[in-house]
């Protein structure tokens, strides 16, 4: 029997593409240009994380992604004052908010809003005022879920990070069950749920198998794959690996 599920949805994340920009400075290449290519390929939104150290993405890119891109854009970011007041003065469309050290050289795990304090819960309320949608990044836990719930986010997004770090095989099959878990546990209490952090072609169709999950928000594979394939094919085969594992659904005797 097969299993109704919405369609899933594909953020590409253009951080790296700055990240190249940055490493010569100047203004070669430009994340808005690859913003255009991406929803041409198919992607159905653009993800951007503007860090405090403003190590990839600038203010500048998210002003002008806001002003000439005619697709949802997702803004990641940490949870602080200057940070909700960028996003509450742009406001577009999603806000993600993340754990952010300036060591870290990327999101090292999801925030832990059981222990967040009022801090999350007044910017999660100051976001949603703006008419953002805000999402949490957290770790595929229940009372991480509960947690987000409680402080009055409508969204989160799984860290799928373990997972695609796991070895193949029984380590990664556990990794697959702790997110099959909690998506359906973030269903059951009304949270939409997301995932993403770390996926390629070889781990992507189990996740897009989850019918909970609504979104994937895939950047540093996806960018270094177009330096071989180019943009566009590198999305339109994500998405099709994407669409394959939707309709796994309809075959529930697969192993994931």
């Amino acid at each position: 029997m097969s299993i109704a599920a919405p369609p899933l949805r594909l953020g590409v994340n253009l951080d790296h593409v700055a990240t190249l920009r940055n490493a010569r400075g100047g203004a070669h290449p430009d994340p808005v240009r690859f913003a255009r290519l991406a929803l041409e390929a198919g992607a159905d939104s653009i993800t951007v994380h503007l860090r405090e150290d403003r190590r990839h993405i600038r203010d500048a890119d998210v002003e002008r992604l806001m002003a000439e891109i005619r697709a949802p854009l997702n803004l990641e970011m940490a949870v602080t004052e200057e940070m909700v007041g960028i996003a509450r003065r742009l406001r577009p469309h999603a806000t993600c908010l993340v754990p952010e050290r300036r060591q870290e050289v990327t999101t090292e795990g999801g925030l832990d809003v059981r222990g967040a304090g009022s801090a999350l819960r007044d910017a999660v309320a100051a976001l949603g005022e703006a008419g953002c949608r805000v999402s949490l990044f957290v770790d595929p836990e229940p009372a991480q879920l509960d947690a987000a719930a409680a402080v009055g986010a409508p969204v989160v997004e799984l860290h799928t990070g373990a997972y695609c770090e796991a070895r193949a095989g029984e380590a990664q099959g556990r990794e697959l069950a702790r997110l099959r878990a909690a998506a359906r546990h973030a269903a059951a209490i009304g949270l939409e749920c997301h995932a993403g952090h770390g996926l390629s072609y070889a781990d992507v169709r189990p996740v897009a198998a989850i019918p909970e999950i609504v979104e994937l928000n895939i950047g540093h594979f996806i960018v270094g794959e177009a330096l071989a394939v180019g943009l566009v094919e590198a999305i339109r085969r994500m998405r099709a690996v994407m669409e394959a594992g939707r309709r796994d659904l309809a075959r529930p005797h697969l192993p994931y």
